[in-house]
């Protein structure tokens, strides 16, 4: 419910922030870091990451491949393909208030702000600016740009809208102090997020550009803007390539998330259209320094190249203690023929996940089997304690089966599992008004066939939807694969242009509003929210109400496993799979610290240009 605050209670809430004094008359304590999960870790200095070498040399050139093209330096808004290493929280360019933790989960550090506070009903927040913090022009960043930021993302910027939507507003209450009002109490999350909002210059975006044209944040532009993180744009060829250079007298070098980070003096992508090319490009050195390797098949047989047998080329494995979210085969639920709960169950039963990876994989790649892969978050078993409870309230509007039977995927793990499977997906189709007719599922009234086109953007696409398509096919399904440009894929994607496509969807140990956006009616017809199935179900906007608003962690894992259960029982996809590590294959030509942090598995920004390896294989290879 959104609360009704009268212009001078709102005056009041204000006076009481800028007095550090909430408004139950508790004084709020400023915190220097931010946890969802360790409040302890909210107190104290944060002085560098643990794996991190703090006298790491600076310099060098670290060259990467990107995939497709580009065509705008605004990440923020629909249209255009912004550049690499730009993102909607800014990436290489723009900070935000504080900076998400590499080393723990749900944890941010100071950065832009070098600290935060907020009352005890979490109705708001307030964030302090560090003195210190500039742009690159070497003016100051202000409480009007974070101002400014926040109401331009929150009007314009899709995901921005749904991430912020409960904050009211953002008011100066100080020099260096901002106050974020939230429409509700009881949010924990909302204080937290506030400091993954990106500040971005009031002053570059509102004035003109080298012709004298006014600058529009709502379009696209390839013109380099002005930043306040630890690159800025050298150089580019629109689509092809772009260089950023580090920046010289950067603002927060010293900052802690910093120590020992940024060591590049350059970072070079090179566009690609084609995976093959990519890696080829690769094996030959001077395009692509560091590869995660994402191809089963090729870490497996395709690294026998010269540079690699000679030890020039280096493949590591990492271990990573997140969470893994969902990877899967995605349902539009736009077109009716997907909205029968029964249809998605049928064609969820023809996937052969253990064929692809004994063929295709080399039986390296393991099945999700839930949502929130990998954490205490994944539902098991069957619903009891408060997870149960939490569901009773929707009974009448669930599969009963949830209730009884342990979810599980098809397991083909004997000759007859295809013919049992599919007869009962044929069943299904049959309760859903679909019967087989001359060798074709086609609809008991009108008769028309049943379609799906898979869409893909590379011939990997062959490999992960081939298997598939040949199944549906022997149930009578008229089941294609289109594969399309990098440019096409992302427009139509988008625009949710497909009946079927695969679809990724990372998630935090403490999820939280960016729920609405995976998951809510509201998101589903917004162009490039992350609903891409187009789920509309009143049991799933209450269970992310439920989530935003959980008293405590343990309410939050209830009520995030209901949620999972949820989400699987309506098969809304069709679970994929995951690599159990992170495989990367890198040039031998970098200082890295002995150890990388256990929650993401590595952090190629902690590494360092060994000069002398760099020079001898620019000798060997060329540079």
């Amino acid at each position: 419910m959104r609360l009704a605050i009268t212009v001078p209670a709102a005056a009041a809430m204000m006076l009481a922030a800028a007095a550090g004094i909430s408004p139950a008359g508790a004084a709020e304590e400023w915190l220097t870091s931010s946890s969802l999960i360790d409040p302890d870790r909210e107190r104290g200095a944060f002085e560098r990451y643990d794996h991190v070498n703090p006298d790491a040399p600076k310099g060098g050139t670290l060259n990467s491949a990107a995939f497709g093209t580009f065509d705008s330096f605004n990440p923020f808004i629909v249209r255009g393909t912004p550049a690499a290493g730009l993102t909607q929280f800014g990436g290489l360019l723009w900070e935000t208030l504080m900076q998400q933790s590499i080393a723990e989960p749900s944890t941010s550090h100071p950065l832009i702000a070098d600290a935060y506070r907020h009352p005890e009903d979490f109705s708001s927040a307030t964030y302090r600016i560090d003195p210190d913090a500039k742009w690159h022009d070497g003016t100051a960043i202000t409480v009007d740009d974070v101002i400014w930021s926040f109401e331009m993302l929150k009007e314009h910027s899709p995901l921005h809208n749904r991430y912020f939507a409960n904050v009211t507003g953002a008011e100066a209450v100080g020099e260096r102090e901002v106050l974020f009002t939230f429409d509700q109490t009881g949010n924990r999350e909302l204080p937290h997020i506030m400091g993954d909002l990106p500040v971005l210059p009031k002053h570059w975006w509102e004035g003109t550009d080298a012709r004298g044209n006014a600058r529009d944040i709502t379009q696209p532009t390839l013109e380099a803007p002005l930043g306040s993180g630890p690159y800025a744009i050298e150089s580019f060829e629109p689509g092809s390539s772009i260089v950023w250079k580090r920046v010289a007298d950067y603002w927060a070098e010293n900052n802690a998330v910093n120590i020992g980070r940024n060591n590049f003096e350059r970072r070079r992508y090179t566009y690609f259209l084609d995976d093959n090319a990519e890696f080829l490009a690769f094996t030959k050195g001077g395009i692509e320094d560091v590869r995660r390797e994402l191809s089963t098949r090729r870490w497996s047989t395709a690294y026998n190249f010269p540079a690699f047998e000679t030890g020039d080329v280096v493949k590591r494995e990492f271990v990573s203690n997140s969470i893994e979210g969902m990877q899967a085969f995605v349902f539009n639920m736009r077109h009716p023929r997907f909205q029968d709960r029964r249809v998605r169950k049928a064609i969820t039963l023809a996937y052969n996940f253990e064929a692809q990876n004994r063929t295709h994989f080399f039986g390296l790649n393991k099945r999700f089997s839930s949502y929130f892969e990998k954490s205490e978050l994944a539902s098991s078993g069957l619903p009891d304690g408060t997870e149960l409870q939490i569901l009773e309230e929707f009974r009448d509007q669930l599969p009963p089966e949830l209730f009884t039977e342990e979810f599980k995927l098809p397991v083909y793990d004997d000759p007859r599992a295809e013919r049992n499977y599919l007869r009962e997906a044929v069943g299904l189709f049959r309760e859903a008004g679909w019967e087989v007719k001359g060798g074709k599922l086609v609809n008991a009234e009108s008769g028309g066939q049943f379609k799906i086109e898979f869409l893909g953007n590379s011939p990997t696409s062959e490999i992960i939807a081939g298997g598939l398509v040949e199944t549906l096919r022997k149930v009578g399904i008229d089941a294609t694969l289109r594969i399309v440009d990098t440019s096409q894929y992302i427009q139509r994607f988008q625009a949710f242009d497909f009946d079927m496509v695969t679809g990724r969807f990372a998630q935090s140990l403490s999820p939280g509003n960016e729920q609405r956006d995976f998951w809510s009616s509201q998101a589903a017809d917004i162009p490039g929210s992350r609903n891409v199935a187009g789920i509309r179900s009143p049991v799933v906007d209450a269970l992310i109400d439920k989530i935003i608003f959980a008293a405590d962690r343990e309410a939050l894992i209830a009520t995030t496993r209901a949620l999972d259960r949820v989400l699987l029982w309506n098969y809304y996809m069709i679970p994929q799979y995951f690599q159990p590590t992170l495989r990367y294959a890198y040039w031998e030509k970098f200082g890295i610290p002995e150890t990388q942090p256990d929650y993401l598995g590595i952090d190629v920004d902690s590494w360092w240009i060994d000069p002398e390896k760099e020079k001898a294989l620019e000798r060997k290879y060329g540079g």
